[in-house]
């Protein structure tokens, strides 16, 4: 049955591609951040939807040249710079086995990553990624939360099997980053009760991140829990709330939770810890070598560790997006990675400096600022896992590029309105 469902969902959203291809845009994030078909128990596990919802996305972009804007912004050009830079760190990829495959599922979400920067055009649209990145993995969330809540928190909370997020750590972080998402969209919500639900759905999601037993998500957690109340308008609400909610939460937790949360403090003698640094020394070695390219995708295995890693022996991932951009990427690589980053990052700023008093702009203001949580969390969580190419941010990325220029489009148009005009629009707004 679930096979059929997901299946009947996906071949009836195709035609409003063709009615719009941003429907397609919004299709592609929904199936390849969820990934409903996992949850699927036949045939449904082993459909290309992703390629069926992309190609059919392309071929409506062809037949609406009209909806295609490309997004002539500093992130666009980065984003491609670092994809090319990608193609050719593989070129020159020194690992024994082959980046290929890899290569070619990295540059489709990059590719798909530029496709929704340029179907994006309206406030509705920005909402409308904020929502299906929010369903996408606030399934998993609630799920997991009340997993949780059931087991009392005795068993870790994984992610769907074959995805980015399959593992305890990266279900985690994803979750970490979909909750200041949920708050931008409350104050949307029409009803008390469904206000209440998205409280709910974030708290929830919340205690999954904390039942993964991720020691990287804790402090990624913490990190975005501080950071929203420094970006929160009420300071004092939210403050009281986290002061009553976070010792409860830990309190729920149970001893051996609290046991693994503390090695934090002696990772000395732990192996997975000692493991993920002898990784990162693998990654700084290798850089030192090949600084321009690095080693190329596919370089966690006994051979590149034998001659770059101080322990040969103790071959781990990356876990962590900067060592692992460095390693197969280069110094060049890394350098593009996070020049995205500090892209979008001062798009946020710029956006809060110029809404800031434009009442009809609030939205935005609410946005970006919830939009820096969540990288917050990805950035500090990131540090400890190898999710470099995780599609979600860069979703994020596009959705904080986007507002800024609707904001400018707006501030643009407001600009060439006669005083009374901004005056009558500014009483109706208030």
């Amino acid at each position: 049955m679930r096979d059929i469902i997901i299946t009947l969902l996906v071949v009836c959203g195709l035609p409003f591609a063709f009615k719009r291809p941003f429907y397609g845009a919004v299709m592609w994030i929904w199936i390849s951040v969820m990934n409903p078909h996992t949850q699927s128990w036949g045939w449904a596990q082993s459909m290309p939807f992703a390629a069926i919802i992309a190609g059919t996305t392309l071929l409506a972009m062809m037949t609406k040249p009209r909806d295609i804007a490309f997004p002539n912004t500093g992130l666009t050009w980065t984003l491609l710079a670092f994809t090319g830079w990608m193609c050719l760190s593989t070129v020159f990829a020194i690992g024994p086995e082959d980046p290929l495959p890899l290569l070619n599922k990295v540059v489709k979400i990059m590719g798909m990553t530029v496709v929704v920067a340029m179907l994006v055009r309206t406030r509705k649209d920005i909402e409308m990624l904020v929502w299906i990145i929010v369903i996408s993995l606030g399934f998993y969330g609630v799920k997991g939360g009340l997993f949780t809540i059931r087991s009392a928190g005795a068993y870790r909370v994984w992610g769907p099997a074959g995805t980015f997020i399959e593992g305890n750590n990266e279900i985690a972080l994803a979750l970490i980053m979909v909750v200041p998402l949920m708050l931008y969209l409350v104050p949307l919500l029409a009803s008390k009760w469904s206000k209440r639900a998205m409280w709910a759905s974030a708290g929830l999601c919340a205690l999954a991140a904390l039942g993964s037993y991720s020691r990287g998500a804790a402090l990624a957690l913490a990190a975005m829990l501080g950071f929203l109340w420094l970006k929160s308008q009420d300071k004092l609400k939210v403050g009281v709330l986290l002061v009553v909610m976070a010792p409860l939460a830990l309190v729920f937790m149970p001893e051996q939770w609290h046991n693994r949360i503390d090695t934090i403090n002696t990772y000395e003698q732990d192996s997975s810890a000692m493991g993920r640094i002898n990784a990162w020394k693998m990654a700084i070695n290798l850089a030192a070598d090949h600084p321009l390219f690095g080693g190329g995708f596919q370089i966690y295995n006994r051979e590149i560790f034998a001659r770059y890693a101080p322990i040969p022996e103790d071959i781990h991932a990356a876990h962590s997006i900067y060592f692992q951009v460095l390693g197969e990427h280069g110094y060049v690589g890394l350098l593009l990675f996070l020049l995205m980053y500090l892209i979008v990052w001062r798009n946020g700023a710029w956006v809060i400096k110029h809404a800031a008093k434009v009442p009809e702009l609030e939205w935005a203001l609410r946005l970006v600022r919830m939009l820096q949580v969540s990288l917050i969390g990805f950035l500090v969580g990131g540090a400890f896992l190898s999710l470099a190419y995780f599609d979600v941010p860069y979703y994020i990325m596009v959705t904080m590029v986007a507002t800024r220029l609707l904001v400018q489009k707006t501030l643009k148009e407001r600009a060439a309105q006669p005083p009374a005009a901004l005056e009558t629009e500014a009483e109706h707004v208030a």
